[in-house]
């Protein structure tokens, strides 16, 4: 046992993490009985599914028919088929019953004229198996994550869960036979080290869009579950398959919904076509997501790009009138006045594709439980440890997740986990002992960035492997650009053993936290543009412009990443699940992907 006096703490269950996801675990476990405990960077509602914008998906059937086997096709199709269809089955048939609840929990849904839910239509969700067009994502205007957010932190207050605000969880504390039994986290306000003894750990930490330089993620976005899995010998699944949305404010980033055009806008080049009907004929605007962003590069790549430089394309939502704008689409004229420059009411927002969203993430079954290959088992399950949310990789989402589907993986999801929970677990059960070094691993890496008085600082490091990420692993991809991308990440990551740290007081000492954050977003990184060189195909956000086709023969799998560190990646594979989970749908085969 290390010498470190660490303040210790027991739960029957630790989330980690304060999103939708972990929220919704949170209060699950809570109302069930369970001493529970959640650990947050962040204050709660400053979470970042906050700023989801456009609505969470659910075939209700509020603004016109609608089926969640129509749902769970268009989801499928949306991933390029590597989604694992059991799963996908589960959180479409799952999804009204979800939101109804979040109905009753006290999320404020905007109203059709007869009261129920107000659906709008969102890109690649379709009718009849790609026939029609859906109205399927339930909107509270366009601050729905932010209303969703607020209404879960509440529920989990209501039933009591325990909140440790401002707490970096940094490892987990992992026994000699490979079970998780807690985490170690560090009190920003003392800089003092705290362990948490659990019987399950759910890891809710959201995504690493910070790993690129233009991203619409929030800063505190920097994959630290996904980190802590790498560190304690796991993989990560499928990191290859990073979305850039369509439509985020050129210059600045900031995410303009998909919801815009949902309610009718549209997008132009230069000679004010309107491009998208060339690209997807049948969906146009609202074709997916890595679709749309790559009609847009192609459109500037070929000289039709809009403003000074020709770099980037205009958004159109004039046309929908003051009215319109200001009833469904308030928060995006807000930001685009701050941040573009711009009255939507009279001119067009300029766009540009921007890192979004990860589909990857720690590999997890639909209760939540962490697997892995072991024994001959591709996906044996981790004991004690769960993931859920944009950190895990259920895998739901394949190569490419449609708009508004990750509001409802969060809410399914961490609602899977709490019941998981509570059909394998007793409130109050016996704890074990801890192993005799927990902790000492996270003690050894805090003393040696405390007294790390290399040449480069922090922030030096992770602009260059922002640029690199950008530059080298972005909407289009080549074998020699990824290539020339993995030696140069890998000479940044090992500069990070050169990295200055501040030593100002430990009190409030933001260096060596956004220095512990950078290891976390270099392991992210190294983990996703080694996997986008290995995979030879194009298939969903992964479009290598060498290798132009989907490969089912050789690539409908699953890739499972582990990084030991600077170039040291390797790499196993297990089948994608393209079975259903139960005998009322049929699995839906690989065709071509068009809209």
């Amino acid at each position: 046992m290390s010498d470190y006096e660490f303040i210790d703490h027991s739960y029957d269950v630790i989330v980690v993490g304060a999103g939708g996801a972990g929220l919704r675990a949170t209060f699950g476990l809570a109302q069930a009985g369970f001493a529970t405990a959640c650990i947050t960077k962040v204050f709660p509602t400053r979470s970042h599914t906050v700023a989801a914008q456009g609505g969470i998906s659910a075939a209700l059937g509020n603004m016109g028919q609608d089926d969640w086997r129509w749902h769970m096709y268009d989801t499928i199709k949306g991933g390029d088929w590597l989604g694992d269809q059991d799963a996908i089955e589960y959180m479409c048939k799952e999804a009204p019953d979800a939101v109804i609840e979040l109905e009753h929990y006290g999320v404020p849904f905007s109203r059709t004229e007869d009261g129920r839910i107000y659906q709008r239509p969102f890109g690649g969700m379709t009718t009849h198996y790609g026939e029609g067009t859906a109205q399927r994502t339930c909107a509270a205007a366009d601050r729905t994550g932010h209303a969703m957010l607020h209404t879960l932190y509440q529920q989990s207050l209501k039933h009591e869960a325990e909140f440790y605000i401002e707490y970096f969880a940094i490892d987990l504390i992992m026994d000699e036979q490979g079970a998780c039994r807690g985490v170690v986290a560090i009190d920003l306000a003392t800089g003092r080290l705290h362990r948490f003894r659990s019987h399950q750990v759910i890891l809710a930490t959201g995504g690493y869009g910070r790993a690129f330089f233009s991203c619409t993620s929030a800063h505190t976005c920097t994959g630290d579950g996904n980190a802590m899995v790498l560190r304690a010998g796991l993989p990560l699944q499928d990191m290859e398959f990073v979305q850039f949305h369509p439509t985020g404010i050129y210059g600045a980033g900031m995410l303009i919904t998909e919801g815009v055009r949902g309610e009718g806008g549209y997008l132009t080049n230069s000679d004010g076509e309107r491009f998208m009907e060339r690209y997807a004929p049948n969906a146009k605007d609202l074709a997916s997501r890595d679709v749309v962003s790559r009609a847009m590069t192609i459109e500037i790549r070929e000289g039709r790009g809009v403003g000074a430089e020709k770099d980037h394309i205009h958004l159109h939502l004039e046309h929908l009138g003051p009215e319109v704008i200001e009833e469904r689409l308030p928060g995006i004229a807000e930001s685009s006045r701050i941040f573009a420059a711009v009255d939507v009411a009279r001119e067009p927002i300029p766009v540009l594709p921007t890192v979004h969203y990860n589909m990857g993430g720690i590999p997890a079954n639909y209760n939540g439980e962490v697997v892995h290959s072991k024994d001959g088992d591709p996906e044996a399950v981790v004991p004690g440890l769960m993931a859920v949310g944009e950190a895990a990789c259920v895998s739901v989402h394949g190569a490419n997740r449609l708009g508004s589907n990750s509001l409802l993986d969060l809410v399914v999801f961490g609602r899977a986990a709490a019941h998981h929970c509570s059909e394998t677990l007793q409130p109050g059960a016996r704890h074990q002992n801890l192993p005799a070094d927990a902790g000492d691993n996270s003690v050894a890496r805090l003393d040696a960035l405390r007294n790390a008085k290399g040449s480069r600082k922090t922030s030096e490091i992770r602009l260059e492997m922002q640029k690199i990420m950008q530059n080298h692993a972005a909407v289009f991809r080549t074998g020699d650009t990824l290539a020339e991308g993995v030696e140069m990440l890998q000479q940044t990551f090992s500069s990070f053993d050169d990295v200055q740290v501040s030593d100002r007081s430990m009190i409030w000492n933001t260096d060596l936290i956004e220095t512990m954050e950078l290891e976390n977003l270099l392991l992210n990184a190294t983990a996703t543009i080694n996997s986008a060189a290995n995979r030879t195909e194009s298939r969903g956000a992964h479009a290598r412009e060498d290798y132009p086709d989907r490969d089912d023969v050789n690539w409908m799998k699953h890739t499972s990443s582990f990084v030991d560190g600077p170039g040291a990646v390797r790499f196993e594979y297990r089948p994608v699940h393209e079975q259903t989970l139960t005998d009322e749908v049929e699995a839906v085969p690989p065709k071509a992907r068009v809209y």
